[in-house]
């Protein structure tokens, strides 16, 4: 499930030029940002939080598939995934979080982007599909998602994946239909 913890701007993305550079503060994360992470992802308020243990396990064995945001010695965001087992061309976004001192200022786009960037790299320049479930209402990531699309000039899709049922079992969930964004084959 994707949901950003943050109020992202529908443009976010679009309009590079206004926006700080973030590269300096994106880098793979390590088994100490867990606990970070875990404090960030209940500080969004918009996360289904995972344990400390979740985050640690997504820091270290899936650190590839993962990116940090940190400044001045703060976690300002994450975002965790990993490539499928029978699909290795896929990076699955599970979580993006921002916290409220980074918020509309561009740093989830560029966390996707720096993430979808190293893992193509990883992987030798190899087409690369991103991919995420997220609910019809959440708007934010809708919009992190289709604008990422855009900026690599690629289609975005959405098909059906795990019913409300599978989630909740009181159905105080919705549908997550699966976002896929790609393949991306050329650099940006």
């Amino acid at each position: 499930m994707c949901a950003l913890g943050h109020d992202i701007r529908a443009s976010e993305g679009t309009n590079r030029s206004n926006r700080p550079s973030w590269d300096r503060s994106l880098r793979v994360p390590q088994g100490s940002d867990a606990i970070a992470m875990h404090r960030l992802a209940h500080a969004t308020g918009a996360l289904d939080v995972n344990s400390p243990y979740a985050y640690l396990l997504c820091a270290t064995d899936f650190a590839d598939t993962a990116i940090v945001a940190e400044e001045d010695g703060d976690l300002l965001g994450f975002i965790t995934g990993y490539h499928p087992p029978t699909r290795p061309e896929v990076l699955f976004v599970w979580q993006v979080a921002v916290a409220p001192s980074a918020q509309g200022r561009g740093l989830a786009s560029a966390m996707l982007d720096g993430l979808a960037d190293r893992v193509r790299t990883d992987r030798h320049g190899h087409p690369l599909t991103v991919e995420a479930t997220v609910a019809p209402n959440n708007e934010q990531s809708r919009a992190l998602f289709g604008a990422f699309a855009r900026r690599h000039g690629v289609p975005m899709t959405e098909h059906p994946h795990f019913p409300a049922e599978l989630l909740d079992p009181d159905l105080n969930h919705e549908d997550e239909p699966i976002l896929r964004i790609g393949p991306i084959t050329a650099s940006r």
